[in-house]
């Protein structure tokens, strides 16, 4: 078991942006991150490659994607996130490509972000054999992201994003990756705990849809337990992880 302290992730920045496949994915992830980011006057963007119209068996795609946005909308704003963007890729069914990381690295380059937020890109979660296997979308976005941060600041990669008046943007200082099984730093999730249960609670038919345990049990219980499990590397408070790298080149 790895004891190795978790540093504080760095505050010395101004705007964000967060990447990731589906609604909800950050919610499960690092809203409590991003609460205490906005309290602090920092911005913070969203952007969606998909918008989780596979996400609800009982919903038809065309019906569930309007589900999800407004769903995702309403999340966000409870974090103090009040810019969201989908970028139309089809859920579950995201692949790895230029394509995808063109459409991220143009997200960077209109945001011009310092630190960009992505998902596990890795094969599972979990370590050891009692991990399990990550779905596509995930792996593939948490990649291509990785891949963008450093196209969006080469004029060479993508020159049509250039007529296209989005100019290179070599500001990305770090990558922060969360739900990695090997985290290198961690926010305090305390002072924004409560938004984060709530931000998560605001996908209220996706988690219907995915248990028979009341919403806000369901949701107490998930956050309350991923913000502990990286408590005894931090100091014994709850935390978001995040594993960083740091900038390309």
């Amino acid at each position: 078991m790895n004891d190795t302290q978790l540093a504080e992730m760095p505050t010395d920045w101004q705007r964000a942006l967060a990447v990731v496949a589906h609604p909800d994915d950050l919610e499960y992830g690092c809203a409590a991150a991003v609460a205490g980011w906005t309290d602090a006057g920092k911005e913070v963007g969203y952007v969606l490659a998909t918008r989780g119209e596979a996400g609800i068996d009982s919903l038809a795609p065309a019906a569930c994607r309007q589900v999800r946005e407004r769903e995702q909308q309403d999340s966000a704003a409870v974090v103090g996130v009040t810019t969201v963007e989908f970028l139309d890729h089809e859920d579950g069914m995201i692949e790895y490509g230029l394509g995808l990381r063109r459409d991220i690295a143009a997200a960077i380059r209109r945001h011009r972000p310092e630190l960009v937020i992505t998902l596990n890109h890795r094969d599972t979660w979990g370590p050891g054999p009692g991990g399990f296997w990550n779905t596509p979308d995930h792996r593939a976005v948490g990649r291509a992201t990785l891949d963008a941060a450093a196209d969006a600041g080469n004029r060479w990669i993508f020159p049509e994003l250039v007529e296209q008046g989005l100019e290179p943007w070599n500001g990305v200082r770090w990558v922060a990756v969360a739900g990695s099984t090997t985290p290198t730093h961690a926010v305090d999730a305390r002072p924004g705990l409560d938004r984060a249960v709530r931000s998560l609670l605001a996908h209220r038919a996706y988690i219907e849809a995915l248990t028979d345990q009341s919403p806000e049990e369901y949701v107490r219980a998930f956050v309350t337990e991923s913000t502990s499990r990286a408590a005894a590397r931090f100091g014994d408070r709850p935390a978001v992880a995040f594993e960083v790298f740091p900038r390309q080149g």
